[in-house]
């Protein structure tokens, strides 16, 4: 097992965008002579860009590179059919970097952002940006950004057919700065982020047979809290981070449980002949949602943590797994299998409506983004395991390969603060 900076990343696609994106022009921030290490303006581009709800004037059509409002002229954006206008500037300051920026309605002819600030060392060029991107979306769609958040994966490498090596992965949600947590010539499985953002529960077969972990991501300190014979998988936080979800099969058949953190106390949630499975928390804490063939064929039941009654939750379609509730609790995502097909798809839980997200035959281990908007899931693309995104309206969709083994099990962080 080892730790460390990676040398690959992700690298964003984008195969489908919004019909209409909104036109914003980010224009490249006065660096004042700096020699920057990252350019930020171009970093804000494809950040927006990545939702698919934008599409980012490119520079070679900029008629002036205003560095701040004295020095607009609504007129050169208009001809470009912008509707919204970045500008700043970027200076250096006792070791720091300060960079200032504000935000035009260009069709208004107003400002939408008063001249903010944000700072940080060079090695926090990329964070800059992404919290500008941040603020730039917030603002124009009144939605949180994401950009600040983070991505957790496994890839998988292959020599001669087999597999040889498993990494789990630390990265930006655009795919730079990926970062090695663990390397195991054994499976890794399952990884989900604490719901404040610090740990990762994953399962590992290093041990002989799987086993689930907490993992601290700054420090890398690993705890291994299940040895029960059989199997013990799918790790699931409550969204107070004092429990874990779990497949445990140590009475026989695989059932979901909860384990206590702090007291190390196990509760049993379920008791069914049928297969449990792949457990997943309501976002008030009151409901685990999993996946059960007790009706025949797999599909997502709830039950409810106090009084142990089960509900089935899905009826359309011949199988539904791997359920993921939103943020807002107001949607269920789930793998969706119609015709023989798998695909990812959405559920109203007030109306049971279903909505399919996305188009290849291969989609699964749905995550969603923690603003509710997106969701990240991996499948497969020119014979590769890969992640890719769509948007819950399914207007949009983003694709993100890797350069070197497939890409699976992606884990969307929550927000930072």
């Amino acid at each position: 097992m080892i730790s460390g900076m990676a040398q690959a990343q992700l690298t964003i696609q984008i195969s489908r965008g919004a019909d209409n994106p909104t036109r914003i022009a980010v224009v490249p921030m006065a660096t004042q002579g700096l020699a920057l290490s990252e350019d930020i303006s171009e970093i804000i581009s494809k950040d927006l860009e990545f939702t698919g709800q934008f599409a980012a004037i490119p520079r070679t059509d900029m008629l002036s590179f205003p560095r701040n409002e004295a020095e607009v002229h609504y007129r050169d954006w208009s001809v470009l059919k912008a509707e919204y206008l970045l500008v700043g500037s970027i200076e250096q300051r006792a070791g720091r970097y300060y960079a200032s920026y504000q935000l035009f309605d260009v069709l208004g002819q107003r400002k939408v952002l008063p001249k903010l600030s944000v700072d940080g060392t060079e090695a926090q060029l990329r964070d800059l940006a992404h919290h500008i991107s941040d603020k730039v979306y917030e603002t124009i769609t009144g939605i949180r950004g994401i950009f600040s958040t983070k991505l957790i994966y496994v890839e998988a490498f292959q020599q001669r057919g087999t597999t040889d090596k498993y990494r789990l992965m630390l990265s930006d949600v655009d795919g730079a700065r990926s970062r090695l947590l663990l390397e195991s010539r054994e499976p890794i499985m399952s990884p989900m982020w604490s719901p404040d953002g610090r740990r990762v529960a994953y399962v590992s077969f290093e041990s002989d047979r799987p086993a689930v972990y907490i993992q601290e991501i700054a420090t890398g300190k690993r705890e291994q809290l299940t040895n029960f014979k059989g199997l013990n998988g799918a790790p699931a936080w409550s969204p107070d981070g004092q429990r874990l979800a779990l497949v445990l099969s140590k009475d026989g058949n695989p059932e979901i449980y909860t384990l206590n953190i702090i007291t190390r106390q196990l509760s049993r949630m379920t008791n069914h002949f049928g297969i449990d499975t792949e457990p997943a928390w309501t976002t008030d804490g009151t409901g685990i949602i999993f996946t059960s063939n007790r009706g025949g064929k797999p599909q997502i039941y709830q039950v409810n943590v106090a009084t142990l009654q089960v509900e089935r939750v899905t009826f359309d379609g011949e199988q539904n797994t791997r359920g993921r509730v939103s943020p807002d609790g107001k949607s269920l995502v789930m793998v969706h299998q119609r015709g023989g097909i798998y695909h990812l798809a959405a559920q109203d839980l007030k109306t049971g409506n279903l909505r399919i997200l996305t188009e290849a035959d291969l989609d699964e281990s749905p995550t969603i983004a923690p603003n509710g908007a997106m969701l990240m899931y991996a499948t497969r693309f020119g014979g590769k395991g890969i992640l890719a995104a769509v948007s819950l309206d399914a207007r949009t969709r983003v694709r993100l390969p890797s350069k070197q083994g497939d890409v699976r099990e992606p884990a969307w962080s929550p927000f930072f603060n």
